[in-house]
Parts: C-alpha cells; sequence; structure tokens
C-alpha cells in the first residue's frame, strides 16, 4: 500500500502538465485576430493563457503578450454595464462629455480618416440620424486622428461624405478610446437612456443587427430600412 502511495506521489508532477497540455486544441479561434482583425477562421493554436478559470488560445506570442497587456478586453462583453466617463472635443474645441448624453439613446462611433472600413459605414450611420433623431437617438462620431492637422483632414472627410451628425475629436491626455478599450476600429458602442452600454460592436460590423438594437432601445417597432 506505501509502494502505490509513493508511486502516485513521484509520477503526479510530470502528468499533470502533460494532462493539461492534452486539452490544448490544436486549432481554435484567436482571441486577439478576433477582435482586432475579424478574424473568423480557425488558427493553429501557438500558445495560451489562463484567466478567470478559462483559456484562451492565440496563433502567436505576439498575441499573447497582446492579450495578457489587457485580458478585460479581450473578454466577451457584459451588458448592461456603465459607460466610462470622458470627455471629447468638438471641431471648434469645446469639450462634451458623458453627462451629456444623459436620457438620450446614444450610438458612439470611433472611427478615423485613414479607416475604409469606418468611412463606408458612416452613409449609413447618417442615414439612421437622419430617420430616429427626432426620437431620442444621438449619433456621436469620434475621431481617434491624432495629425497636427487632423481636425481640417476630419472636416474635408465629413464634407465628402455628406455627414451631419456630431463629429468629435478625441484629443485629451486620457482620449476615450481608452477608456473603452478600443481595440480595433469601427468600434460603436450603444448606451440607453441611463448612459448604461446595452450593446457594441468591432470590425465587421453587421449594420443589421446595430439597426434593430438602436429601434429596441429608442421603443420604436417598425423597422427603418437603412441600404
Amino acid at each position: 500500500m506505501r509502494l502505490r502511495v509513493l508511486m502516485f506521489l513521484f509520477v503526479w508532477p510530470v502528468s499533470a502538465p502533460l494532462l493539461a497540455e492534452s486539452r490544448i486544441p490544436d486549432k481554435a479561434l484567436c482571441s486577439v485576430c478576433a477582435l482586432m482583425g475579424g478574424e473568423t477562421e480557425l488558427e493553429k493554436v501557438r500558445t495560451h493563457s489562463e484567466h478567470d478559470g478559462k483559456s484562451y488560445y492565440f496563433c502567436s506570442k505576439d498575441c499573447k503578450k497582446e492579450f495578457d497587456s489587457d485580458p478585460i478586453a479581450f473578454l466577451p462583453p457584459v451588458f448592461p454595464r456603465p459607460a466610462p466617463a470622458f470627455v471629447v472635443e468638438t471641431l471648434e474645441g469645446a469639450d462634451r462629455a458623458v453627462a451629456d448624453l444623459e436620457g438620450k439613446v446614444v450610438l458612439l462611433d470611433f472611427w478615423a480618416t485613414w479607416c475604409e472600413p469606418c468611412l463606408e459605414t458612416m452613409p449609413r450611420l447618417q442615414k439612421l440620424h437622419d430617420a430616429n433623431s427626432g426620437k431620442g437617438l444621438e449619433v456621436w462620431g469620434v475621431s481617434i486622428d491624432e495629425d497636427k492637422n487632423r481636425v481640417d483632414k476630419i472636416r474635408k472627410m465629413i464634407y465628402k461624405l455628406g455627414i451631419s451628425y456630431p463629429i468629435f475629436v478625441d484629443a485629451k491626455p486620457t482620449p476615450a478610446w481608452y477608456r473603452f478599450r478600443v481595440k480595433a476600429i469601427p468600434a460603436m458602442y450603444l448606451f440607453d437612456r441611463d448612459s448604461q452600454i446595452v450593446a457594441q460592436w468591432t470590425g465587421n460590423i453587421d449594420f443589421v443587427d446595430v439597426e434593430k438594437e438602436v429601434q429596441r432601445h429608442i421603443g420604436k417597432t417598425d423597422k427603418v430600412k437603412v441600404n
């Protein structure tokens, strides 16, 4: 009996890592690539991390490093949750804060003049704004451009696209994108009338889903089509 116990104690330290290693799949969805690049295909697992008792898999050590630096940003979002405190600037330099949004349904869109998917989405946001601005919806576009002449670039772009909903500059020392843990753009956040985040989208955005969530939170039952 004693021999069997001693053998168990001897074998266990060697067997545990092997058992853990056997649970790692050969392929999985990289948690970082899925968020930052919109990847939907399974990739070869090169490494993994543990967070809150769950395993997350990565296609490279760089992706693991990115995840480990801020795991919460890559976890499935929790709804509803309070919108973080943030301040952005109008193109004229005036401050606007999250407190200005209380009592309104708000679709906050992080974009940049160099982001083609962002620019493709903005005309659809304009149509959504036009259809619902009188029903309690506000669309806010927040540019993360960092150039010295960014305001000029932004003005030219919104003129070219025919955008009339409010556009802001993310110019504070602690930018809004950082407070929202934005890792890729376009990134959209929907607030309810209590300034709670009730939905969010990143990367390859399904605009039908955006429209559906907006309509639900402004209390509209008939669907407004956005082409």
